[in-house]
């Protein structure tokens, strides 16, 4: 009796010692598979903050020069416009008024191609700001979304201005007295006049850009 009470106290520690190795190993493997799955989860996070980051960041850049290559473009047809311009009232001035009606017309296309061009620019600057927190970022944006703006006025400015100067030569082609258009000759000084003014205006702003400091540090867009 004594013999099978040690054999059963044998028995039962050998037992206990079984389930406290099985408890360990379960508890063992319990708490890897929780911490690999909290790595894993952990790297997911990251893994999508980073493309996040890096969509934007793409974003950001893609809008941004698309917005460059919209404001070049309108400034190219500005710079025709205001040749056609030139060419208008050098023709004006020597009486030429058939070249005046034709430079002018080829002067009110590209403004008006120019107005537009920047209109759009000034939207795609607008848009890249949603592309980036950076403070620095979001104020040169600013300064472009102003100039691009002011671009468009210069350009319809001057087409408004071609377009008096067009009719002026218009009348005068066919004998008008001229001082039955001095009221179009007052229209086409105050507009010469107002695009002078924001000219100064554009300038302004083309300023501001130029002496930004867009690089001084690397930051995170």
């Amino acid at each position: 009796m004594r013999f099978m009470a040690r054999e059963f106290t044998k028995n039962m520690f050998i037992m206990l010692v079984a389930i406290m190795i099985g408890v360990f190993i379960i508890t063992y493997f319990v708490a890897d598979i929780i911490n690999r799955s909290r790595i894993e989860t952990i790297t997911i996070k990251h893994t999508e903050e980073m493309e996040t980051i890096e969509e934007k960041n793409i974003n950001f850049t893609n809008h941004f020069l698309q917005s460059l290559i919209l404001s070049d473009t309108a400034r190219e047809d500005r710079s025709y416009g205001d040749y056609h311009f030139d060419l208008a009232r050098a023709f004006y001035a020597d009486d030429v008024y058939q070249k005046v009606i034709d430079n002018c017309t080829s002067a009110m296309e590209k403004y008006l191609n120019s107005k537009d061009n920047f209109e759009i620019s000034s939207g795609y600057f607008n848009d890249t700001k949603s592309y980036t927190s950076y403070d620095k970022y979001l104020k040169l944006l600013d300064h472009y979304v102003n100039l691009t703006k002011s671009g468009a006025r210069l350009s319809m400015l001057r087409y408004n201005a071609s377009n008096y100067l067009k009719y002026i030569a218009e009348n005068l082609s066919v004998g008008v007295d001229p001082v039955n258009i001095s009221g179009l000759m007052e229209l086409f000084n105050e507009t010469m006049e107002q695009y002078t003014q924001e000219l100064e205006i554009y300038n302004d702003h083309k300023e501001k850009i130029d002496g930004y400091e867009f690089f001084e540090e690397k930051r995170e867009i």
